[in-house]
């Protein structure tokens, strides 16, 4: 006689971990629109970031691609109360390093660092936040695979000088020394990794890449008035650096990641096992169904694998793509996977 539940060896029981990645290109049109009350954009009446979508985000097809913000460290040059929204420039940035950078013995909030060593002078007190959204990063980014492309030009024509921002070698090079998981400096050139060149951090886990507002050079014309990154930082609001900070996006690129964890369970029948069936339908007239001689062997159809837990409580079912016939002149394995 078969017996309804088997009990499965820890012999027969694996785990494996899979990743899996996908393309995310996000293309300058999307992102920088045709002027600076595109559709596509949503500030909010706190003023502290602004959420970019790939359709007019009142759309119900629209999605969520990253918020912009900025800000800068307490200690940085730029901190003036007479700045615009200055004690939220310092607030966004606190809230950042706080999560990102966390902080030092004293209970202090750490500033980012260029280089990825905290013990370092070579801070970034100025910063812009590109938040991107789990929609497209998913478990994490890849590595060496994020390339931003931003304008340096004029206000007029930003694409006339373009550079390239990624996160170039950190397959080998990324840092591990953050409360927020792995990240990497990132630079503007294939050639520049290990060296102290760093324009900003790229935080894999929490999704989060941290620009230096340097990387937009010294003479770059951010806003219609002609100014500099760093008197936009201080002279405006969050909203009008996003705009401009938006407005020199040229692409951006990426892969993302998914970590795909599974449990795998060998699910064995053995010859004289899984030969009845418990349906009502199996019998008729007390004769088995599917035998035409009474001398033949009892067999069966297997068409799903239950798993029960220790007090027999169905945990999980697995359904086979056809029903696979079983009499006691065979046996079966059948592999059966939980992701997670």
């Amino acid at each position: 006689m078969a017996t309804i539940f088997k009990t499965i060896s820890s012999d027969n029981i694996t785990s494996t971990r899979t990743l899996l990645h996908e393309n995310v290109p996000v293309t300058g049109t999307i992102v920088s629109g045709s002027t600076y009350s595109d559709e596509n954009i949503k500030n909010y009446s706190h003023g502290m970031f602004q959420s970019v979508y790939d359709y007019p985000y009142l759309s119900s097809s629209a999605n969520h691609l990253f918020d912009l913000s900025c800000g800068y460290f307490t200690g940085s040059g730029a901190n003036n109360a007479s700045n615009e929204q200055n004690s939220k420039k310092v607030n966004v940035y606190g809230q950042m390093a706080q999560v990102l950078v966390g902080h030092d013995a004293t209970g202090s909030v750490r500033p980012f660092d260029r280089d990825g060593d905290l013990s370092s002078g070579d801070k970034i007190n100025e910063a812009y936040f590109v938040n991107v959204s789990r929609l497209l990063s998913k478990d994490e980014f890849k590595k060496d695979t994020f390339r931003l492309t931003l304008g340096k030009g004029t206000y007029a024509d930003p694409d006339s000088t373009e550079v390239i921002v990624g996160d170039y070698g950190a397959a080998e090079s990324y840092r591990t020394n953050s409360p927020a998981g792995e990240y990497a400096v990132l630079y503007t050139s294939s050639a520049e990794p290990n060296s102290e060149s760093g324009v900003g951090l790229l935080y894999y886990q929490a999704g989060v890449c941290v620009l230096t507002a340097s990387v937009f050079g010294a003479s770059t014309q951010m806003d219609s008035g002609f100014q500099t990154p760093e008197q936009i930082l201080t002279g405006s609001t969050i909203q009008a650096n996003a705009n401009a900070v938006r407005h020199r996006f040229s692409n951006l690129n990426f892969n993302n990641t998914i970590e795909l964890n599974s449990t795998i369970y060998f699910c064995q029948a053995g010859a004289n096992e899984f030969n009845y069936s418990s349906n009502p339908t199996y019998l008729t007239g007390s004769k088995i169904r599917v035998k035409d001689v009474s001398q033949d062997s009892p067999s069966a159809y297997i068409t799903s694998v239950g798993l029960y837990s220790a007090d027999n409580e169905l945990l999980a079912t697995a359904k086979v793509s056809e029903p696979l016939k079983k009499d006691p002149s065979s046996t079966l394995t059948l592999r059966v996977r939980l992701d997670y």
